[in-house]
């Protein structure tokens, strides 16, 4: 209840403070705030700074972004949408652009998720998150794509098939079993030493590429305020 209290104080006193302050003071102090993870509490300024001066693209970007972080997405994308229509700064344009993706794509609105990205990466080739994120998405719509495509159609004609190749698999199966008990008979020391090593490079091989892969970022990280 006491916490309760004071935090209801502090935003009476944000918005008592805030009525002579210009726009780009009240983006200055949300700022502080969102450095200090008080969210919400950055939200009233930026929305002061918003009520100031509509037009203003980095108050609407800053509003976004602090409204993403408390999860507020559908009003968040509104507010990089227009921060990215009034933005004249290509940098902060693609910014925009790119915040709006990450929330897109956590929706698994892949396609809109994607142009987002793009339209990141026309203002700002350099944008590194957008291009990662870009392909991150691509596959992950292939993937969305294929189970849907794949959703349980033709199973009773693979099923039909299946039994009737059961016989013919059998023999191959047999047929296979003995060929490689042959082999297995016929190969000489020298070969087999040389087949375990193999198999030993290839494991350690993809021991190598999956340690490379785990070091990749897997995380959509978000452009910082302005």
């Amino acid at each position: 209840m006491v916490k309760r209290l004071y935090f209801i104080m502090c935003l009476i006193l944000l918005f008592v403070s805030a009525k002579g302050q210009t726009a780009n003071q009240l983006i200055r102090e949300g700022n502080k705030l969102f450095s200090s993870k008080n969210y919400a509490q950055a939200e009233v300024l930026y929305r002061k700074a918003v009520d100031k001066e509509a037009n203003n693209a980095i108050a609407n970007y800053n509003l976004g972004r602090s409204l993403q972080t408390q999860k507020k997405n559908d009003e968040a994308k509104k507010f990089y949408e227009k921060a990215a229509e009034l933005e004249k700064n290509p940098v902060r344009k693609s910014s925009s652009y790119s915040n709006l993706g990450t929330i897109l794509q956590d929706e698994k609105d892949y396609a809109k998720a994607i142009e987002a990205y793009k339209n990141a990466l026309r203002r700002n080739s350099d944008h590194r998150n957008a291009r990662y994120n870009l392909e991150l998405c691509k596959r992950q719509q292939k993937k969305q794509q294929q189970n849907q495509s794949s959703g349980g159609k033709n199973k009773p004609d693979k099923d039909k098939d299946k039994k009737k190749n059961q016989p013919q698999n059998k023999n191959k199966d047999n047929n296979q079993k003995n060929n490689q008990q042959k082999d297995n008979q016929g190969m000489s020391k020298d070969n087999a030493e040389q087949l375990l090593n193999a198999v030993k490079q290839q494991e350690k091989e993809t021991q190598e590429r999956l340690s490379k892969a785990m070091r990749q970022p897997s995380d959509r990280k978000l452009d910082k305020n302005w």
